[in-house]
């Protein structure tokens, strides 16, 4: 059966399409009030703006309201075409690719992609793993830290080399068949990656690492932990009741390090955590999850309410 090719729907070049597709990705009940969160509402003269029709409210509001959208000059079929190809991107896209492929400006697409991964990225979430289940853990390095903090973490290290003084540090948890969740972490010690695991993983999961001597200390806290011997060559050991290996998170890395050096090339420190959030949402909501991009670029766009990304300087007018 051949694929549709979803950039000719209407809602990337027709505002009213476009505004019906946001409208049902984020009320599937109908409007609700942005500012009070009532049900009550009606219609304006101004299609897609509604008053609220709560007495002590009476406020206007859009499908823009209250999300990262809010208060942006873009247009509703642009931020559904970056909604869309975020989604279906597996490995990113760059935003000269967006600006070259809505004919807009480079600071637009920019702004809209940014404000896009902040919608992916997720807070307040469950433990992952429990009974029965497995969370694996590995760590890699990245770009480059920011010069003054580059020197502060030589300086804590004792001044020593390896890609640890110079590089981000990230720390990924995939649960095995599930979801996954990434960290910027100032460094590998235990006090900076202890406290995230416990916050992140229920107690009575399997864990599974390397030979990294800072979790050492996991089967103390956790239901298991098995590890693998990847400086003696070994990646996969099969046991009686288990399978020990760390693929599941060597394959997230391998598709995040694909996206970041050859889409992206370059990240700042201060907007790393967006593009994990970004990796982590697209892994968690893949195709062997169920998923489609239509879902998850829905889930995408819900994930936006109640946020706003605002990179205005404090001493700016």
């Amino acid at each position: 059966m051949a694929r549709k090719n979803t950039l000719t729907d209407p809602r990337f070049h027709d505002e009213d399409a476009a505004r019906a597709w946001f409208e049902a990705a984020r009320w599937p009940n109908g409007p609700n009030c942005s500012h009070c969160g009532s049900l009550k509402h009606y219609a304006t003269k101004k299609p897609g703006r509604y008053r609220c029709g709560e007495k002590e409210c009476r406020k206007d509001f859009t499908v823009m309201t209250g999300t990262v959208m809010e208060r942006s000059h873009a247009k509703l079929t642009q931020w559904a075409a970056a909604f869309h190809m975020a989604a279906s991107s597996k490995k990113g896209f760059s935003a000269h690719q967006l600006h070259r492929t809505l004919g807009c400006e480079y600071n637009t697409a920019w702004f809209l992609w940014h404000r896009v991964r902040e919608a992916m990225r997720r807070g307040g979430l469950e433990p992952m793993g429990g009974p029965g289940k497995t969370v694996e853990i590995d760590e890699t390095y990245i770009g480059k830290l920011d010069g003054q903090v580059r020197q502060q973490h030589r300086n804590r290290k004792g001044g020593g080399g390896g890609a640890s003084s110079y590089k981000n540090t990230i720390l990924t948890l995939v649960e095995r068949g599930g979801s996954a969740r990434s960290f910027h972490v100032a460094s590998t010690t235990l006090a900076d990656v202890m406290p995230v695991i416990r916050a992140n993983v229920a107690r009575e999961t399997y864990m599974m690492t390397d030979e990294a001597s800072w979790y050492r200390w996991l089967g103390k806290e956790f239901a298991s932990h098995d590890r693998i011997e990847h400086s003696a060559d070994e990646y996969v050991r099969v046991e009686a009741d288990k399978i020990v290996t760390t693929n599941s998170v060597e394959g997230f890395y391998s598709i995040f390090k694909r996206g970041m050096r050859g889409t992206y090339q370059h990240c700042k420190e201060k907007h790393l955590h967006r593009y994990l959030a970004e990796f982590d949402f697209r892994y968690s909501t893949r195709t062997a999850l169920g998923y489609n991009d239509e879902e998850r670029a829905v889930l995408a766009v819900r994930g936006g309410d109640g946020k706003r990304l605002m990179y205005r300087q404090p001493h700016a007018v």
